[in-house]
C-alpha cells in the first residue's frame, strides 16, 4: 500500500494516536527546571494536537514540529496561526531517522506515539544526541500491563509490533539508553477514544467504499477495525504509557 494511502486514511482526525490534552500538559507539568524560551523538538507530531498545546501552556518555548508528511505540518501551521501561535512553531518535513538538526539544540524532545515507528531503543539512543546536556524526553509507548496478556492480545501485537514489552522492561530499557526516569503515567482510556478511535471508526466508515479494490488498503482498514475491537475487550491489559525521562550526564549516542 502507497504511504499515501495510509496518510489519506488517518487524514482529518484530530490526532494520529491516542492521546490528548489533559495528558500532554500533566507530562509537561512533571518536567523540573523548565526554562522559559525552552527550545521543544516535537517529532512525528502528525497534524499536532500536541504541538498546538504545548504552545499554549509554554509560554516563550520554541517549538520545532517534525513529520515526513507535509500535508500534516501544513494543517498544523493553518491551526498554528488561527490561534496566534505560529511564530513560535516552526515546520520540518524530514525522517524521524534522519534529523536535518543540530546536536545539543533542544530542551526537550516530545514524541507521543512515534517512537515505534523508528524503533523503541533504537529511537532512544539516536534522539539522544539533539538533547542538551540534561535535557528532557516525553514520550509514549505501547505496554503490556500484565506479565500474562491473553492470547489474542499476544497474536495482535505479535503482528503490528512484536517489541511491545512490560513498563519494567521498558523501565531498563531508559536506564541503559542513558536516561533516569523522572515519572510515568498509564494514558486513560478516554484518550484513545475520544480524540482518536472514536474519530477513527468514523473515517474508516467513509473511506471503505473507496479502498474496496485496493487489498493493501483494504487490509489497513480492517486491521484498524480489530484494533478498536481488541481494545474494548482488553484494554486492562494493554495500553499506552506516558513516560517523562531526563538524559544523564556525559550520556552520549555512540
Amino acid at each position: 500500500m502507497e504511504n499515501s494511502a495510509i496518510f489519506e486514511i488517518f487524514s482529518g482526525l484530530p490526532r494520529q494516536g491516542p492521546g490528548s490534552d489533559e495528558c500532554t500538559e500533566k507530562a509537561f507539568n512533571l518536567l523540573p527546571n523548565f526554562a522559559i524560551g525552552a527550545r521543544i523538538l516535537d517529532i512525528g507530531c502528525g497534524v499536532g494536537m500536541q504541538t498546538l498545546h504545548l504552545a499554549r501552556i509554554c509560554e516563550n518555548c520554541q517549538i520545532i514540529a517534525l513529520d515526513i508528511y507535509r500535508p500534516y505540518l501544513e494543517q498544523l501551521m493553518k491551526k498554528a496561526r488561527k490561534e496566534g501561535n505560529a511564530d513560535r512553531i516552526e515546520t520540518v518535513c524530514a525522517s524521524m531517522e534522519k534529523l536535518p538538526l543540530k546536536d545539543k539544540k533542544f530542551d526537550v524532545i516530545w514524541a507521543e506515539g512515534s517512537i515505534f515507528v523508528m524503533g523503541f531503543g533504537k529511537g532512544l539512543e539516536y534522539w539522544k544526541r539533539f538533547l542538551k546536556d540534561r535535557g528532557f524526553m516525553a514520550l509514549t509507548e505501547a505496554a503490556l500491563f500484565t506479565d500474562t496478556p491473553s492470547e489474542e492480545v499476544m497474536n495482535f501485537w505479535q503482528d503490528c509490533y512484536p517489541d511491545i514489552k512490560t513498563i519494567p522492561d521498558n523501565e531498563r530499557i531508559f536506564e541503559d539508553a542513558g536516561y533516569d526516569i523522572i515519572n510515568k503515567f498509564k494514558l486513560p482510556a478516554s484518550a484513545w477514544w475520544d480524540d482518536f478511535y472514536c474519530y477513527l471508526g468514523k473515517r474508516l466508515d467513509e473511506i471503505e467504499d473507496k479502498y474496496r479494490e485496493n487489498e493493501e488498503a483494504k487490509s489497513v482498514i480492517d486491521f484498524s477495525r480489530k484494533e478498536i475491537e481488541l481494545f474494548c475487550k482488553y484494554s486492562n491489559e494493554y495500553g499506552y504509557v506516558f513516560f517523562v525521562l531526563e538524559k544523564k550526564p556525559n550520556s552520549q549516542s555512540e
